[in-house]
């Protein structure tokens, strides 16, 4: 069964747009139409943009037009602190060039997700660590011009917890507080498990809160806010369809590759491994999402790199010392 019957079959969202091109690309050997594709490789960081410009391009990929930036840094796992602030730079790089900030430009930073669920945290956790600075202005105006921004932040929680739909709060505090961007931090799904955790996604397009895990929401982006829409995910679950087709798939691969088995895999019928996967997946379908037991310390490096780039590319004018200061 091919990736791609495997995601409509068993509804698998996926997420992260360069898993999405990956996808099709490779199945159909072509590039795809109305998407450019650009990679840079770093010390630290392989960086990806993936560019869709028609609607043909649209079409194919399933999500809007816009540009979608993939920092792809396996070391987040590991606990060195001058990798992970290269990477924190690398993406407070690539955050400066999305927004194109003016001196002062105000933003509203939403944690999206639930705080009690651990895969889900990442939202939260991120508005802990950043530094918000709009109501230092009514204080101290002429202080902090030319070294800060108008920064507020809010981690809304989610429909289960408040009852309102997650963007109708963050358009009622979009109308009063009138931001220039909304930075919308949430958790993903991957598409592969070398990606938990240390894959950010930047996209200008925004976002459709709980979309990774099957609970589709009200979008959040420039059309329902009025106001442009950065959004930064970091995918922390993948669903439990995929692993079972790679495991399927490297089975038979190995099926093919032994002189011993290869009539047994002439005659498998593929549509036995899609029988295979309903029954080993049942009650739950597609719907059973996985996280790996290290999550938790994986929330807390990533949201520590986002919060850090955040605070690099809204507050340049400052250095690491003096954010701590008002950080405290």
């Amino acid at each position: 069964m091919k990736k791609s019957d495997l995601i409509r079959e068993f509804n698998v969202q996926i997420d992260m747009a360069v898993e999405a091109h990956e996808i099709l690309r490779g199945e159909s050997g072509n590039e795809v139409p109305g998407v450019r594709m650009i990679k840079d490789e770093l010390e630290h960081a392989t960086v990806t943009t993936i560019d869709i410009e028609t609607e043909q391009g649209v079409q194919e990929m399933g999500r809007p037009k816009g540009s979608y930036i993939t920092i792809d840094a396996p070391e987040i796992r590991e606990n060195n602190y001058l990798v992970h602030q290269d990477i924190t730079e690398t993406l407070a790089k690539e955050l400066v060039k999305l927004l194109n900030l003016k001196e002062d430009s105000s933003v509203l930073l939403v944690g999206l997700g639930n705080w009690n669920a651990t895969p889900d945290a990442l939202g939260p956790q991120v508005i802990e660590k950043s530094l918000v600075t709009r109501h230092l202005f009514q204080f101290s105006p002429d202080e902090l011009k030319g070294k800060l921004r108008k920064v507020s932040a809010i981690a809304p929680g989610v429909l289960g917890i408040t009852g309102i739909e997650t963007a109708e709060i963050i358009r009622g505090i979009v109308e009063h507080v009138k931001p220039d961007w909304v930075i919308a931090i949430d958790a993903l799904a991957a598409g592969s498990l070398d990606r938990i955790g240390t894959s950010i996604q930047l996209a200008n397009t925004g976002i459709s809160p709980g979309s990774g895990v099957g609970n589709k929401r009200v979008g959040i982006n420039e059309e329902t806010l009025g106001c442009k829409v950065l959004a930064i995910g970091l995918p922390t679950v993948v669903n439990a369809a995929i692993i079972a087709h790679n495991c399927l798939e490297s089975f038979m691969d190995e099926l093919k590759t032994s002189p011993s088995l290869f009539r047994l895999y002439k005659e498998f019928n593929p549509k036995s491994l899609e029988n295979i996967l309903s029954q080993a997946l049942s009650p739950y379908s597609g719907n059973l999402m996985v996280a790996p037991k290290e999550i938790d310390t994986l929330i807390q490096s990533a949201a520590r790199i986002i919060a850090g780039a955040l605070g690099i590319c809204l507050h340049p004018g400052i250095s690491r010392e003096e954010y701590q200061m008002y950080l405290q």
